[in-house]
């Protein structure tokens, strides 16, 4: 059976698309194989929630528990609650006192936070471990978070730094980052529209927000189209062929 040129066009450009498809499906995952973080604020000096995504476990490996390191620019943190975790904070001994801006002085500050499964997160579920932190006032400054996943056979560390320059997503295991925005007008911390842009695409890879579904539906979206256009072609030229031999 020999269709028409505009058909086999039709059906090309079809399989272009989906190839196209297959290419960033497969980025969208590989974006999400890393832990990061996900801030719902980045404004200097607001209280902001931030997420980390813990999307799998080591190759094969349940996760037994995640150990989370805070940047030095941080004092403390407030773990969210996690049915499925212990927590603990771990304080350490500042060298020298820290003197504050508001003009409080503090000799501890939490170091790092960790979590541990009460039963090993399965290598194919993710969950998302939740911490409340005041950040800095340093727009401009990109903040670093160390994270150590330890499961049931191996551990992988999160906290490759990227130099001056280099592409944050050519490291094997870079941590979870963040970058401060310039403060927030409102004296709640509530983002500016810029930095509410900008924690939309923080990356880091490791979370769901919902984007990746509308990617998909995007996509099958597009690809169905394509598909129903090449089928009314078809249509259109048979019934053409069938009027001209009736004929």
């Amino acid at each position: 059976m020999s269709f028409p040129k505009s058909f086999r066009r039709t059906l090309s450009a079809t399989a272009v698309a989906g190839g196209t498809a297959a290419l960033m499906l497969a980025g969208v995952t590989a974006a999400s194989a890393h832990v990061g973080v996900t801030p719902d604020k980045t404004g200097a000096n607001s209280y902001a929630l931030l997420t980390f995504g813990i999307p799998h476990g080591c190759d094969d490996s349940g996760t037994t528990k995640v150990t989370i390191t805070l940047p030095e620019e941080l004092n403390d943190a407030q773990p969210t609650v996690n049915p499925n975790w212990t927590v603990e904070k771990v304080v350490e001994q500042l060298p020298e006192p820290k003197k504050l801006a508001d003009g409080a002085t503090i000799t501890k500050r939490t170091s790092q936070i960790v979590y541990t499964a009460k039963t090993p997160l399965d290598a194919e579920l993710r969950d998302a471990l939740v911490l409340s932190v005041k950040l800095p006032d340093a727009a401009g400054k990109t903040l670093h978070f160390p994270t150590l996943q330890n499961c049931e056979q191996g551990q992988t560390d999160w906290s490759e730094i990227p130099k001056d320059g280099q592409d944050p997503h050519s490291l094997e295991a870079p941590a979870p980052s963040l970058t401060v925005t310039a403060a927030a007008e409102d004296s709640h911390g509530a983002a500016t529209p810029a930095a509410a842009a900008h924690a939309s695409s923080v990356s880091d890879a490791g979370t769901d927000d919902g984007s990746q579904a509308r990617s998909w539906a995007g996509l099958v979206t597009g690809l169905g189209g394509l598909a129903l256009g090449g089928v009314a072609l078809l249509r259109s030229r048979n019934g053409k062929a069938a009027s001209e031999t009736g004929k």
